[in-house]
């Protein structure tokens, strides 16, 4: 699907859509649990439903609600289940040891770039520690063996799913285990969001000297009767706060300033850029300032490289983005993908080996900007047409879907003039 933008300023109120990193966390919670759970999302998307599915497959009784899921915990694993994880990298590698610590002999089935995604060194650990891994063809892992209590080792700077994904299954093997993380830890705020799910579930672990202690025998609990609500989302909610320091003025409800994830980041990082923000109770609010160029470390935040791009080609002078050497191994290498897309609409902008350089101030051309079949380069190629002369035309607008199913409704609604054009 291409999506034809004429360009102009965005405006008014939104409510951010639900986190997909939390929304993840809490269903797997859940689906371990001792007894029924309802979660309160407000809108879902490919990612979650892949985990959804993945959770069913393994036994879950998982019912689509008006406002969210209702949530039977698995009692059985059923025989030889197939998991369809799609396209979502955090499915794949939270589930997979979840998987092994069940004893489930499963089949994990991957599409579009997942397959190519790295699992070492987490592959390895899994193996040693009991589990029988191997592929059976470029699309599909086949999973055997029943992990064993004991000692876990993950370097901090390679994934922080692979850690996530042990300390959702190493409470329910039957003796104490230990994680413990080597070198310097990357991305720890999804860590430290997967540390307060399992607290939520009242699973007991300590951390000292990098090291995870967890008891087992553990089954996740959640202790109110209440719904379980799923903060809003940051990640995504950047693309529409870029938009009103771009013009217009944007006002966002629904998210949490004392959230965990690190994406929140967004609200200073604007700040430092020179656009006007305020925060009030659950809404902040960003409108135009006469913003300049800056160095970012990305290392903690690589999700939000693509659109701080996008920012940096409206501020004055360069901005350097380092740290975010990750990136490469998204569902696009997003260094080169956020690089292409930015110059097919006029700007300026440099791969470096771990970053980027945006040298901004002067409105893009316009042009036509592929998504590469990544959703977060969809979106910033749409908030990027807010600075061009000419239309836009994003190619592969679709890719949304993965993230943010009603991205360009929202867009629409606020202000963007789009026409969809379905290719065959």
């Amino acid at each position: 699907m291409e999506i034809i933008i004429s360009p102009q300023s965005l405006g008014g109120k939104i409510t951010c859509i639900a986190s997909k990193s939390r929304a993840h966390r809490l269903l797997i919670c859940a689906a371990l649990s001792d007894a029924p759970v309802n979660l309160l999302i407000n809108e879902s998307s490919e990612d979650i439903d892949a985990t959804v599915r993945c959770l069913i497959s393994l036994g879950a009784k998982i019912v689509k609600t008006a406002d969210g899921f209702s949530v039977s915990p698995i009692k059985t694993v059923p025989k030889s289940p197939i998991l369809d994880c799609g396209e979502s990298g955090s499915t794949l590698r939270f589930i997979l040891p979840v998987v092994g610590a069940l004893g489930a002999e499963a089949k994990l089935k991957l599409s579009g770039r997942l397959p190519s995604r790295p699992l070492s060194p987490l592959w390895e650990e899994l193996v040693r520690g009991g589990m029988t891994l191997s592929w059976e063809n470029e699309n599909t892992i086949s999973c055997g063996g029943k992990l064993r209590s004991g000692t876990y080792t993950l370097p901090g700077n390679i994934s922080s799913q692979f850690i996530s994904g042990l300390l959702f299954a190493l409470p329910l093997l039957s003796g104490e285990s230990t994680l413990r993380l080597t070198g310097k830890t990357e991305s720890a705020q999804y860590i430290a969001m997967t540390e307060e799910a399992i607290r939520q579930f009242q699973i007991d672990f300590t951390y000292k000297d990098s090291t995870y202690s967890i008891s087992g025998n553990q089954r996740p609990s959640y202790p109110e009767k209440t719904p379980l609500k799923v903060e809003g989302d940051w990640s995504n909610a950047a693309f529409w706060l870029v938009a009103g320091a771009l013009g217009g003025g944007i006002t966002l409800f629904g998210v949490n300033h004392a959230s965990l994830q690190g994406d929140k980041a967004i609200v200073s990082l604007l700040k430092q850029f020179g656009a006007k923000v305020e925060c009030n109770g659950d809404a902040v609010s960003v409108s135009k300032g006469n913003m300049h160029g800056m160095e970012i470390d990305a290392s903690q935040i690589p999700d939000l490289v693509p659109i701080l791009a996008v920012l940096a080609a409206a501020a004055e002078g360069e901005t350097k983005i380092y740290g975010a050497e990750r990136l490469r191994l998204k569902e696009s290498d997003r260094l080169l993908t956020v690089c292409d897309m930015l110059t097919a609409l006029g700007g300026k902008v440099l791969q470096t080996d771990d970053g980027l350089i945006v040298r901004g101030g002067t409105p893009l051309s316009g042009g036509t900007a592929q998504s590469a079949g990544d959703h977060r380069i969809a979106m910033s190629a749409a908030i990027a047409s807010i600075l061009c002369t000419g239309p836009v035309t994003v190619q592969g607008a679709e890719a949304v879907m993965k993230s943010y199913p009603k991205f360009w409704e929202h867009f629409s609604l606020l202000g963007g003039s789009i026409e969809r054009r379905d290719l065959k």
